[in-house]
Parts: C-alpha cells; sequence; structure tokens
C-alpha cells in the first residue's frame, strides 16, 4: 500500500468499541468460559445454552475479537463486495467498477455471490466480518417485501455501529448509503419507444417478482403504457429467472400463450438474448415479425444479432460510486446517488408488421 493511502487511512476518525466476549456473557448470564465455548462450537455446553448466547451476541453486535481489532485500529485494506450472481453481465460491469477503484486506491476487494438468496448475503456479511472485512458494497436488488431483508438489516446496523462501512446498490429498504438505478425511468422510456413505433400487442418477461428491481422496471413500463391511454392489464407477463435460459422459457410459454405478439420486453439483458434465440429458432423473425427490447446494456447486447435495443445503465460507473460511498466517513444521514439512464435503440426493433 502505498504512503498516500496509508497517511489517509491514519487520519480517520478513531472508532467506537465493539461489544467484547464479556458483555455477550454478562448479557447472557455465564460465564466467560461459558460464553468462549457456546461461540467456538466447542464442547461441554449443551445445544440450548450455546443458542442462547448466540442468539445474545447476535443481538448485541459481537463479532470475533480479531475482527474487533481491525475495525477499533481502522485497518480497512480489504472491501468486501457481495453480488447476486457472478455470472451476470450485470454484475461482472459492477465488479469492474468497484475493482477499478479498489485497486486505485490500494485495497483489496474480496467477492462472493448469493444466488439472490437472503439467507445467503446474511450468511456472507458476517463471513466478512469475520475475515476483519470493514467495508463492504452490496450488490443487487432488494426485495419487495422488506421483512425479507430484517434479519440482514439488524446485522448490518451491528456492523456499521460497530464502526464498519456499507453501501448498497439497488436496495430501497436499507437504511444505509445507496446507489439507485434508474430503474422506473428507464422502463418507461423503453414502452413509448416500443409505443411510438406503433406496437399495441406487447409481453413482458421479467425476473423474480419477490425483487424491488422487477417491481421498478415493470412500474416505469406500466405508467408509460397508462400515459399513452392503454389497459396494462391487458399486457401478459411471465416471470422467470433473470438467465439467459429464463428468458428463453418465458419466451416459450409468452409467445405460445399469445402468438399474436408483436413485441416482447425483457427486464433484463440475459432474459432478452434468451428470448431473442428462442423466437428465431423457431422461425420468427426479429424484428420483421417481432421485436425484442432488454435492460442494462451489457456487453454482450451490442453483439448479438440483431443487436439488442436496450436501456443503458451506468453499471462500472454503479460499482465506482458504491465504492467510494464506502470509503467515506459515515454522515448523519443515508446518502443516495441516483443513476441516469440512456434509451440505445438498435436493430432488435422495428414497427410491427401490418396485421
Amino acid at each position: 500500500m502505498d504512503k498516500g493511502v496509508r497517511t489517509g487511512m491514519a487520519e480517520r476518525p478513531s472508532l467506537p468499541s465493539p461489544p467484547r466476549l464479556v458483555d455477550v456473557a454478562k448479557a447472557a448470564g455465564v460465564s466467560l468460559a461459558t460464553a468462549s465455548r457456546a461461540m467456538t462450537g466447542s464442547a461441554g455446553v449443551s445445544p440450548e445454552v450455546a443458542a442462547h448466547v448466540q442468539a445474545i451476541a447476535s443481538q448485541v453486535g459481537y463479532v470475533p475479537n480479531s475482527h474487533a481489532r481491525a475495525l477499533a485500529g481502522g485497518q480497512a485494506s480489504m472491501v468486501g463486495l457481495i453480488v447476486h450472481d457472478v455470472g451476470d453481465p450485470y454484475f461482472a460491469e459492477i465488479a469492474r467498477g468497484v475493482l477499478r477503484e479498489t485497486e486505485s486506491r490500494g485495497y483489496l476487494a474480496l467477492i462472493s455471490q448469493t444466488e439472490r438468496d437472503p439467507r445467503a448475503e446474511l450468511s456472507r456479511v458476517r463471513a466478512l466480518r469475520a475475515h476483519r472485512v470493514t467495508s463492504i458494497v452490496l450488490a443487487g436488488s432488494g426485495y419487495v417485501e422488506a421483512d425479507t431483508e430484517a434479519d440482514l438489516a439488524a446485522e448490518l446496523r451491528s456492523f456499521t455501529g460497530a464502526g464498519g462501512r456499507v453501501a448498497v446498490i439497488g436496495r430501497h429498504h436499507l437504511a444505509i448509503d445507496a446507489v439507485l438505478p434508474d430503474n422506473a425511468a428507464g422502463g418507461a422510456s423503453l414502452m413509448r419507444h416500443l409505443l411510438d413505433l406503433g406496437h399495441r400487442r406487447l409481453g413482458v418477461i421479467g425476473g423474480p417478482p419477490n425483487l424491488t428491481t422487477v417491481e421498478d422496471r415493470l412500474a416505469g413500463l406500466r405508467t408509460a403504457y397508462g400515459t399513452a391511454g392503454l389497459d396494462w392489464d391487458t399486457v401478459p407477463l411471465v416471470h422467470g429467472d433473470f438467465t439467459r435460459e429464463g428468458g428463453a422459457t418465458a419466451a416459450a410459454r409468452l409467445l405460445r400463450a399469445h402468438p399474436d405478439l408483436t413485441a416482447v420486453v425483457a427486464l433484463n439483458d440475459p432474459m432478452a438474448v434468451g428470448a431473442l434465440s428462442w423466437l428465431l429458432n423457431h422461425g420468427h423473425r426479429v424484428p420483421g415479425e417481432i421485436s425484442v427490447a432488454g435492460f442494462d446494456d451489457v456487453p454482450v447486447a451490442e453483439d448479438v444479432y440483431p443487436a439488442l435495443t436496450t436501456v443503458r445503465l451506468p453499471m462500472v460507473g454503479m460499482g465506482r460510486q458504491a465504492l467510494e460511498l464506502v470509503l467515506k466517513p459515515p454522515a448523519a444521514r443515508p446518502r443516495r446517488r441516483r443513476t441516469r439512464h440512456e434509451l440505445v435503440v438498435r436493430a432488435s426493433t422495428a414497427p410491427p408488421p401490418p396485421r
């Protein structure tokens, strides 16, 4: 690490002392030795006592002493990055932005994925804390039901209360510094483009319905459709995995149920690529017979044939912004960084064929 980084880190204000094991023991009403055995899974403690001590530890925000010392000393040489899916180009681009920034600042990034499982998110945060990581970027959609994130929110409060720093990308319900993609406005722009081309028989394929990203992008589509005086309830919607395979499967279901559609909107680009592949492989002409549009503008969107019309989000910039937030001193209130979007029109969309 260079001199400039060491100097900047040394100037950080001192952090509050995190809870100690002796505090856990006192709160749980057990001896220090019993608390230690309960936390490490050693023999000599009943499962009931171990569960009680561990629950108390979670409530008071206790973490292993090695991590607590790292927080107290402010020696944050590593940044944790948690994403939904490392194989998703969206998260790969975000990771690229984070890694560029960590490398320029002399930090090391540890990357893990959760596969959109809230329990895995909680586990990854705890694992990063145990590995002395004092700054975490959590990238990926939040959940429509705020209660789904309740345990994670409590863990992050404990982490930040002990001096850790967190920034999130694409989360609404967590009271933490956040970078928020322009999902709703992007959806509205995409719908207006298709309506301006003359499409009225549209279908939508979306990712898991429990994600706020899906809800926000649908809200943008719905708003623009309603503003045009059209009934959103007539638009067929099929949910699937946010993957190429999920897009192909959803497109098959959608077109078999509604063969007269003239346009398909996918709520991310991998799904759009999967839909495009299925349509071409089943004899549909794109865009002569049916148009296809996506969302995000991942690198492959320009290389498929026909090239994909999509909504461009500044994914690399989002990663960079989140890293900048997480390395800044905390503010009195959570900071919000809202991105812009750009409609990128390519060859996969055109006016519908004559009826």
